[in-house]
């Protein structure tokens, strides 16, 4: 049996829209079974989209699925490199839509696309479900998002039933690259190890370019060649579940036991059970050993009976967070900035609790109490940038704090300049297991 490569071409939404080509150009010389995942969703990107989608219903999937797409749709859909992606996010119908509108531009035949469905509870349904398993305290209609994150054998089953591309919303993200590989080699819902392997692989491959590189570079320390071209993540899958993970071809970045491991390790809260939908992984006897320059093997995963629930993640609205800036420079500029904080403070009042951070001084490893900038003396710092945050639930008194950070320019202190402020919506999250059985997931076709 011939085995399958997997391409990663996006780890995130608004990762970059170059990634994919190099992805597809190098599954292709490879002449293997193979699919390209897009992994858009982060856990507030849906929250994020499910607003978007509320402005306007035509809304609410990835701004970037076009960009994306469009330089390898041609590609995927001759050379039969199925495209399985949670880009839909909030309106994963809308996006299918979109990419069928875009392979008709394109002048391609009509994709048989498929969509995943069953993870938004957002509806009256899915509001009576997490209201029995909600804490007492929390109040289903004040949600802004509710989904719960579904696995990969609906993917499965979709790609068996003939679909070229898969659009979901929130799956796991392991789980886009378990779906094409139950789908080649037939992995029974019971076969834990072949499912826990193929979950890890897509546990490499998730955030694309921090398995190459990425999130890894740190110069002098952990050098990383070429890393302005990094390439994206491609792994051949076994019938085992066992995978080697390489990269795109002619690209930069670089692949190795400590890349390998240090993916590994991201977001496992323990090693011996890593939960899925799918699948509890279990990485504690797993070897990672380069076999070649940018190739890693990975074996030894072992899984274990899945999860009786699924994990639901809700966003509920949070008030209104602003944030605004000005610059200070040259002599006395620090003293400047601690004044204009001070006039801030003062004109605001007790109204809400701000933060103040001197970008310059002290700001990453500050605290929203200002308990460590209140422990920095006062230094002759000639580049300081105020920055101030205040949340609020009325949105009508983020917006005076902003007005006061902007009349810091005519105001006082001397010398101020470059004001900057923005203002949006704050979301709150809550997360819960809900019974399987409860929300099922599904697929079906596009109508053409």
């Amino acid at each position: 049996m011939q085995h399958i490569f997997i391409g990663c071409a996006a780890g995130g939404s608004g990762d970059r829209t170059d990634a994919a080509l190099p992805v597809v150009q190098t599954l292709i010389r490879k002449g293997q079974p193979a699919a390209l995942i897009f992994e858009n969703l982060a856990e507030r990107t849906l929250a994020f989209a499910q607003l978007a989608k509320q402005a306007n219903p035509l809304a609410g999937y990835e701004p970037l699925l076009e960009a994306q797409l469009r330089p390898v749709l041609a590609d995927c859909l001759g050379y039969g490199i199925t495209i399985v992606s949670n880009l839909g996010a909030a309106n994963p119908r809308g996006a299918a839509l979109h990419i069928h509108r875009l392979a008709k531009e394109l002048g391609l035949l009509s994709p048989r696309i498929a969509v995943i469905e069953g993870d938004d509870l957002c509806g009256e349904f899915g509001k009576s479900v997490l209201n029995s398993v909600l804490p007492e305290n929390e109040d289903a209609h004040t949600i802004v998002s509710a989904n719960v994150y579904q696995g990969a054998f609906e993917i499965a089953d979709a790609i068996r039933a003939g679909a070229q591309i898969v659009i979901a919303g929130r799956v796991a993200d392991p789980s886009l690259v378990l779906g094409p590989a139950i789908a080649h080699y037939g992995w029974a819902r019971e076969d834990w190890s072949c499912l826990a392997g193929g979950t890890m692989a897509g546990h490499l491959l998730e955030c694309g370019a921090q398995v190459t590189g990425g999130y890894f570079a740190d110069p002098g320390f952990k050098d990383v060649p070429d890393l302005a071209h990094v390439g994206y993540p491609i792994v051949e899958i076994f019938p085992d579940g066992t995978c080697v993970i390489g990269k795109a071809d002619h690209t930069g970045g670089l692949v190795d036991e400590r890349t390998v491991k240090e993916q590994l390790l991201y977001e496992i809260h323990d090693p011996e059970a890593y939960l899925t939908p799918d699948v509890i992984a279990d990485i504690s006897h797993a070897t990672v050993s380069e076999i070649a320059p940018n190739l890693v093997r990975l074996t030894g995963v072992r899984g274990h009976k899945r999860p009786e629930t699924l994990k639901a993640l809700i966003f509920f609205s949070g008030g209104w967070l602003g944030e605004g800036e000005i610059s200070y420079a040259g002599p006395n500029a620090e003293s400047r900035a601690r004044l204009a904080m001070d006039v801030i403070r003062t004109r605001m009042g007790a109204t809400f609790n701000l933060r103040f951070d001197l970008i310059g001084l002290v700001s990453v490893f500050a605290d929203d109490s200002g308990k460590v900038l209140s422990q920095f003396e006062p230094t002759k710092c000639e580049d300081i940038r105020l920055r101030v945050a205040g949340i609020h639930a009325n949105e009508l008194e983020i917006d005076r704090l902003l007005r006061e950070v902007t009349a810091l320019w005519l105001c006082g202190p001397a010398g101020g300049g470059g004001v900057r402020t923005s203002k949006r919506q704050r979301l709150r999250n809550q997360t819960c297991l809900i019974p399987r059985e409860l929300v099922p997931a599904s697929f079906s076709f596009l109508d053409n």
